[in-house]
């Protein structure tokens, strides 16, 4: 099928492969930037790994969501999380737990405040203690579903394709699962199931990057047969480049209006998004298909005439 529009009306020749020792130094950079941060300040952990009280309210009318941050905008609680769920009438209030105070204590303390500050009937619908045993299993389950992203993966590329392409892939998301982390980390965004959704997803994104560059490679190991790898590699991903602009840029565009609209919510998980996509599209350039090179990739025998 021929769509009739067209991003890039001829493939470029940019000289992606000539130039993968920039690749290399950027990924290098990176990976030590996330090394130094995760030993210097380690991810700022949400209620959902740390523990906490989550409580759930429900107002006459629609919440003043801004006015109850502003009421729960104290020292002694530390900074409340809140989302507006439902028709916007229910409240979820998150806190993480704070040290010489009990959960209950700051449970009753949020109590006392929402009752005097905001002015109207409140009721109070739920009331939960995550305690830190919650929130180390939790970390264990999301490493768990991490890794068998990345092995189900692996094991996908190895039977469609060949054990080259399953290591090029898996290599690819590792790469970009330890940027990602380094992302919440440098940045100090909260780190929470939300960003465990993010980093899968982006995993996702881009292995998808990356089997269709592998789809383009495999069919042109079998029409150039007798092509340098190198310059191989670079033709198929300036064959794919029209179309990895394009996914890439549209995602992109929607996340743009997450950021900026989508509020203090999906802000985190969003901006991680935006990142996710930029790390995973430049490692299905230089991390899955560059490091095909070094990979000793099988190639088929040119086709031998038939004697007479």
């Amino acid at each position: 099928m021929r769509f009739p529009i067209r991003f890039l009306e001829k493939p470029p020749r940019i000289n992606f492969i000539g130039n993968r020792w920039y690749g290399f130094t950027f990924t290098i950079i990176g990976m030590i930037v996330t090394a130094v941060s995760l030993m210097t300040q380690g991810l700022n952990f949400g209620i959902d790994f740390t523990g906490g009280v989550v409580m759930e309210i429900r107002t006459e009318q629609v919440a003043d969501v801004s006015k109850l941050r502003q009421i729960l905008n104290v020292p002694e609680l530390g900074g409340a999380m809140i989302q507006s769920v439902g028709e916007g009438r229910d409240v979820m209030i998150r806190l993480a737990p704070q040290e010489g105070l009990q959960q209950s204590a700051i449970a009753d303390k949020v109590r006392a405040l929402v009752t005097e500050g905001y002015g109207s009937a409140v009721e109070f619908t739920r009331v939960d203690y995550v305690g830190p045993q919650v929130g180390k299993e939790l970390i264990t389950g999301s490493l768990v579903a991490v890794g068998l992203a990345l092995v189900m993966m692996l094991l996908y590329l190895w039977f469609r394709f060949e054990w080259q392409y399953g290591a090029g892939g898996i290599l690819a998301l590792i790469h970009d699962a330890i940027m990602m982390v380094g992302f919440f980390s440098v940045t100090q965004i909260e780190f929470n199931l939300t960003s465990v959704a993010a980093i899968l997803t982006v995993i996702g994104y881009s292995i998808n990057d990356s089997v269709v560059i592998y789809d383009r490679v495999r069919e042109n190991l079998r029409k150039y047969k007798t092509m340098p790898l190198d310059t191989l590699l670079n033709q198929t991903i300036n064959e794919t480049l029209s179309r990895t602009i394009l996914t890439g840029g549209t995602v992109f565009l929607a996340l743009i209006g997450l950021v900026t609209l989508g509020g203090e919510v999906l802000f985190g998980f969003s901006a991680a998004m935006m990142f996710g996509v930029v790390v995973g599209t430049y490692s299905s350039i230089y991390v899955s298909a560059t490091i095909l090179i070094y990979l000793s990739l099988r190639r088929e025998e040119p086709a031998k005439e038939a004697s007479a």
